[in-house]
Order: structure tokens, then sequence, then C-alpha cells
């Protein structure tokens, strides 16, 4: 059967935050552009559907419910909480779904018929086919493409783990009972915050890291916090620990009640037995290439499937750019978006940017929170810096005390040379929101003594950066 052709002059396959925002950019350009999503159930990326959005919605929840526990401690007495997971999952879509609608009206609004539902997939450089969620077939030409299509849970290779009935950081959102004891595998950002949040719900909660710390792109120190931090609310570890074998007891999920779960652990020398009625594998993320048929379009990934682009966001095929998680750059949303603000500078607003002088954030949506920017000691040292390091308990910040948040640790880089700031980790309160004040002293390439003797608000957790370079 014979398929029409359609011609654009740009296509983005993939609308998350990188491509949903630069398709109404590209028509106010003047560009007919086509937009290209799978499901109408990802309108607006990983990050509001299935990521960032959800997964803080139910932290939030988590917190909720420890604030109630601990709220004698505050001179309020209160019964015990009783957490109801099927709520707590209601408000986490009900949330998704409002963000998602207004995604969705914002695209249609934009690009009108041109945002097709279906999935993209290469039949020469500057041709994709699209199966429509309708079924039909379309052939999209384009002068210029832009690939946006995100990741998934990443699944590790380990014996017996396919036959049983794992979880991902997608579908534990989706469970509306509390597990009894939950089996994390996976000791990083994504397996941490659910770790703390079903701890919080109410689950008994075990973690499973290969490394011989958690967090293993943070300094020591930083990560033994942390995981202090993590074992005073329940949470129990298994370090330099490597999963032999899954094995599963006859029960389905839907009705689980004891530990089915059985995971062959090998911890250094020994070898152990761990029991649990349900498994979260969270050990990274995958590239969603598959359905794509990139070698049709000579479009070269890396050894784990991510596609390589240059400084500009570019492939080796001229005219195809790859934006966001799919590019192998850091995963954050915030990335994505900046990902975005370079191709609009340089393709729309005339502009000569690139990703070579990024100062990139981060932020562990555990209780308190774990933001970072820079270099870490560690990194600061093996690039030949010479430092002086700043420490200081979050308790020796006013703010916290008034909080009843005095847990953590605040950390900073300098450069002996210059006095400017290499590097900063916030295991405090807010430290998500404070990080940013670091970031733009940062930017700024000013000395830490901005915030040493800057005038800022009391009592506030900010304030703690006071605090803290005094220390040098």
């Amino acid at each position: 059967m014979e398929v029409d052709t359609q011609h654009y002059d740009d296509i983005i396959i993939g609308g998350g935050k990188a491509g949903k925002t630069l398709a109404p950019a590209l028509v106010a350009d003047g560009r007919k552009t086509a937009l290209v999503e799978r499901s109408l159930n990802m309108i607006g990326g990983g990050c509001i559907n299935i990521a960032c959005i959800p997964t803080k919605t139910m932290v939030a929840s988590a917190n909720v419910a420890n604030t109630v526990r601990k709220s004698a401690a505050y001179g309020v007495k209160t019964n015990t909480p009783s957490v109801n997971l099927a709520e707590v999952i209601q408000r986490k879509r009900s949330v998704v779904q409002g963000m998602r609608e207004m995604n969705l009206h914002n695209l249609e609004t934009a690009l009108g018929h041109e945002l097709i539902i279906g999935t993209a997939r290469f039949v020469a450089p500057k041709t994709i086919a699209v199966t429509t969620a309708e079924g039909n077939n379309r052939l999209l030409t384009a002068e210029r493409l832009f690939i946006n299509t995100g990741t998934r849970p990443l699944i590790p290779t380990i014996p017996g783990l396919t036959e049983v009935e794992f979880l991902t950081s997608e579908s534990i959102m989706e469970l509306e009972y509390l597990p009894e004891h939950l089996i994390v595998l996976g000791s990083s950002y994504i397996g941490l915050e659910f770790a703390q949040m079903f701890r919080r719900f109410g689950s008994g909660v075990t973690v499973i890291g290969q490394s011989q710390q958690i967090l293993s792109q943070q300094d020591p120190d930083i990560a033994i916090a942390v995981q202090t931090l993590l074992e005073q609310d329940g949470i129990e570890f298994l370090l330099k620990a490597k999963v032999l074998r899954v094995v599963r007891e006859a029960s389905p999920l839907e009705n689980r009640t004891g530990n089915e779960t059985i995971l062959q652990i090998q911890v250094g020398d020994r070898e152990i037995t761990l029991q649990g009625s349900h498994l979260l594998v969270a050990v990274g993320r995958a590239p969603n290439i598959e359905s794509l048929n990139l070698a049709a379009a000579g479009v070269a990934t890396n050894t784990r499937g991510f596609i390589q682009v240059n400084d500009r966001l570019e492939t080796n095929v001229p005219g195809i750019w790859a934006l966001g998680d799919i590019n192998g750059g850091p995963q954050y949303t915030h990335i994505s978006l900046d990902d975005y603000r370079i191709i609009k500078a340089n393709l729309i607003d005339g502009g000569d940017r690139n990703t070579g002088d990024r100062l990139v954030p981060s932020c562990l949506f555990i209780d308190p929170e774990l933001a970072h920017v820079g270099l870490t000691e560690t990194e600061a040292q093996q690039q030949g810096y010479a430092i002086r390091v700043a420490k200081v308990d979050a308790s020796a910040v006013p703010r916290a005390k008034t909080l009843g948040q005095t847990d953590g640790l605040l950390k900073a880089i300098v450069d002996t040379d210059t006095g400017r700031i290499l590097g900063c980790s916030l295991l405090c309160h807010e430290a998500g929101e404070v990080i940013s004040t670091v970031q733009m002293v940062m930017q700024a390439q000013m000395p830490y003594t901005v915030l040493r003797d800057g005038i800022l608000t009391h009592p506030t957790m900010t304030e703690g950066l006071n605090i803290l370079f005094s220390k040098l």
C-alpha cells in the first residue's frame, strides 16, 4: 500500500522536557514542526509521568506520615499514622494527570494536528515512519530531526530475575498495598528515595549495593552521613554485595502476605540468603532506542546504547540532534531543559552555546535532602587543585534547631589560590533550595567570602552558608 510522504522543517521524536519546550519555539520561529510522542500517557515526558513529579508527590506523603509519627517531639500529640497506600497513589495520579493535561493543552495549542501520537522509526537519515495510535502508517521527512526519547529502568542480568515479579521505579508507584518487606536492589538516588519512602509508609526495607558505600559518586563522609540517617529510620544495608540468584516462592504478587522473594547474595567471602515480600530493581536507566532503528539513519551510539553527541548536542549525522537523557549526559530534567536552551540559542537565536561549561546541580529527595553542585573533595584532589575544605553539622544552623531538623552535614570545597568555590554538598533541610545560592556564586565566579560575609536572613537554612564558609 502506498503511503503519502509529508515534509516538515523540523521533527521532534519524544515530548520530554527538551522536546515539548523546543516544539513551540520552533513553531514561533516559523518552522513547520511535528512532534511524535508514543503515548498520550507520556505527554510531557518521563519527569511528569514516571519520574520526578510522581515520586516527589509520594515522598511528600511519606514525610507527612513521618511528621505525624514524631509529632510528640513538637509538643503535639496525635494518633499513630495509618497510611492508605491506595489513597497515596490516587493523589499521585491526580497530580500527574493535571500536569499531563496542561502539557497536552500547550502542545496542541502550538502544534495542532502536528502533534502525532505514535511510534517512530528511521527509514533513512532524514525520514521516519510512524505507526500511529490508530494503527495508521505515516512517512515523514524533515530538514532537521531532534531525538528526545528518554530512558527506562535498567534491568540487570541476574539468574532467576526475569522469572520473579519484581518491581521497577515505575511499577512500584502503582502498588496500592504496603509491602511487608521491600528489598531494594540499588543504593543510588532512585533506590534510596524509594527506600526511605516505603520505610516511612511502614514497610521493612533492606537496601543492597554493589559498591563499598552508597552514593558511590559522593565523598565517603557524605555517603556515611546519608547512610546513618537512613539507618536511623530503620533501613538496613548490605554493601559490597553481589546478587547471585533470585528465587520466587509460589504466590501471586497481588496476594502476597509473607516472604516470597528469596535472594542469594555474596557479601565479601560469605554467601547469605535474604527474604522479602517485594523486590525493587533500581540500578539505573537504559536508553529508549530499540524502536528507533538508528542504523537506518547512521546515528552512532556508545557502548551503553546512548546516542553520541558533540558539545552542541548534534549526532554524527548532520542535522540530527539528541536531547535529554537519551544522549548519555546527566539524567536530570533541568539538564534536558538546558539542552533545549542550547538548541534554541544555536538554531533560533544565532548564538553559540555548548555543554562544555555547564554547572550541574543535583538533589537526592530524601529527608533531609542531599544537594550537590560542582566537584567533590575527591574529584578536586584528583584534578590537582590546592583546596580548603569547610564542614559543619546541620545542628549548627539556628533554623534547623527551630524545625527540629538538626541531622545532616554541610560541606564546601574551595580553591586555595583563587578563593572560588569548587563544589558543595548540603545534607540538610531544604538543601535543594539552598544549593541554588551556592550555585549562583559559583557561576558568577565570586569568592567564597561573598557567602561568608553576606547578610542572609535569620533564621533561615540559607543562613547556614554564613556558618559553613566561616569555617575557612
